[in-house]
Order: structure tokens, then sequence, then C-alpha cells
């Protein structure tokens, strides 16, 4: 991830490369064209970024390089105009050129933008909403959380009417991966070698006598809860909680998980509980995603 294409226009527009910038593979020229008037941005909005963003969005795990004519396909552009983007893209390092296969993939500059939201307070200020509500309706505490090293780090909570998990703010809190519900909705969806790379030699406290830290055992619970969709613990980190949680996707890849806690046991509201997160999950991936589809 250390080339970078060149942008592209007539002659008389582009830059020489400095000889420190060598390493930016060239691309070929295409002739200016006027962009054209087909488009899906909003007015008022500026139609190139739009497009620009439209490229970024697109790009994932199933999707993770493009070429000129795939973007010129996949979105109406002409040629010429997929070109510029791509070009402008990879000098700003959101993308990368690969000079042997002649595609674009993602660039370090994306890398660089996702971690700084994930740690800033956007992404609290989008999810707290849902968890609110979510605490309101089910009088449970409500958690949000991401993966942060071997634990879920809750960077947002809501406290329902059956009372706070601790006597100290949620938000920052770290929860163990092989230890209770809100961590396991997370880690059990993760690709099988990249989770088992995660656990692999990896030692794992006994928090309580309920704590699973035989890697064998944590398998099969990792895949009972991809088959019934949701994750339960009771007493596996804090002796007298049990919780209830499920993944959450951002375009199809495990991001962070949501989950529901309260002190003593579940008993016979976890089909009900399991209902209401599936809405509350919803709701956060399209507010994370949807409007950028």
């Amino acid at each position: 991830m250390q080339c970078h294409g060149i942008a592209a226009g007539d002659g008389a527009s582009r830059r020489s490369v400095p000889p420190a910038q060598v390493r930016r593979p060239d691309v070929p020229d295409e002739p200016e064209t006027p962009e054209d008037d087909g488009s899906s941005t909003p007015s008022g909005m500026l139609q190139t970024v739009d497009r620009a963003l439209q490229i970024l969005l697109a790009t994932d795990r199933e999707h993770d390089g493009w070429s000129v004519t795939e973007v010129s396909a996949e979105f109406g552009f002409s040629t010429s105009v997929a070109h510029r983007l791509l070009a402008t893209l990879t000098h700003r390092d959101f993308l990368i050129a690969d000079p042997s296969t002649r595609r674009y993939r993602i660039g370090p500059a994306a890398m660089t933008v996702g971690r700084i939201w994930a740690g800033s307070q956007s992404l609290r200020l989008l999810v707290q909403p849902v968890l609110a509500q979510l605490a309101e309706e089910t009088g449970l505490a409500a958690i949000f959380a991401i993966p942060d090293a071997f634990h879920m780090r809750a960077i947002a909570a809501a406290t329902g009417t059956e009372g706070p998990l601790r006597t100290y703010p949620l938000v920052g809190e770290l929860f163990p991966a092989h230890a209770g519900a809100t961590s396991k909705a997370y880690y059990a969806h993760l690709p099988d070698l990249e989770r088992r790379r995660t656990f692999a030699d990896r030692p794992m406290a006994r928090f309580t006598p309920s704590t699973t830290i035989d890697p064998a055992v944590l398998e099969q619970q990792f895949e009972r809860i991809r088959r019934q969709g949701y994750a339960t613990s009771s007493g596996e980190y804090d002796v007298d909680v049990s919780t209830v949680a499920m993944v959450v996707r951002l375009r199809n890849e495990p991001f962070g998980s949501l989950s529901l806690g309260r002190h003593g046991e579940f008993m016979t509201d976890v089909p009900a509980l399991v209902r209401r997160l599936e809405e509350a999950r919803r709701d956060i991936e399209l507010t994370l995603v949807g409007r950028s589809r």
C-alpha cells in the first residue's frame, strides 16, 4: 500500500512527477471530456465529490479493487470521468494503483479516516438514540461496543429502569473477547482464520467459574452463536450479570455488537429480547450505512 496513481488530465494541466515520487505508477491518459449530467447527485451538491465518494463506499471485502472500465460500468460514468475520479482518489491516498493489474484498491488515507471516526464521538452520537429507546423499552442496560485489541470497548450505553450494571459509566469499559455475550457475538462472526489466529496461543483469564478458557469449547460456542443468530451469557465476566447480544455489521462485515444486560438471569424473556435487539440492530446498521447505499 505504498504506490500511488497519477492524476490524469491533458498534457497542459498534469504536473510532472518529482524524483522522490517515482513510486507512483503511471496510468494512461484519456482525453478530457465534459461530465454528463445523468447523475443521482441531489441538487445543490457537488457531483464530482459525490461520484468519488460513491466509489469509496462501494469498496469492500467482496469488491476490493476497481479498474477504469469497471467503475464506468458500475456507476454509469464515461471512461474519462471514471479515470479522473480514480486518479484523484489515488493522488490523495484514498486509493492505491497496482501497476501490474491496472486496478485501484483502498488506500491508507481511508484507513486513517476510519480509525479517527471509530475513536471519535461521532459514532456515539449516531447510535445513542437507538440505545436510549432500547433501554427504555426493555428496562435493561443497552451497550454498543466495537473491537479493541483482544477486547470489545463500549462506546455508547444507556441505562433502563432496572438500573445500571456498574457503579461507574459503562462507556469505555473493555469486555474480554472470550468472556460474555457482548464480545462473543462479534468474534463468532469473524472469518474462521482471522478468529482462530486471534485466539491461538493467547492466555485467557478465568474471571468466574463460568468463564470459558478452552479454545476448542469457545469454537463450539461460536458455531452455536452463528447458527442461532445471537449470543447469551450468564456470569461469565461479572458473576451476577446476564447478557444477550447480536453482531452489528457494516456492509456485510462484522463491525461491533449490540447487547442488553441485567443483574440475575434472563429466564424466559430471551426470545422477546432477541426480537427487540434485532430491530435495534437494523436501525443502527441503517443509520451507519443506509443513507450511503
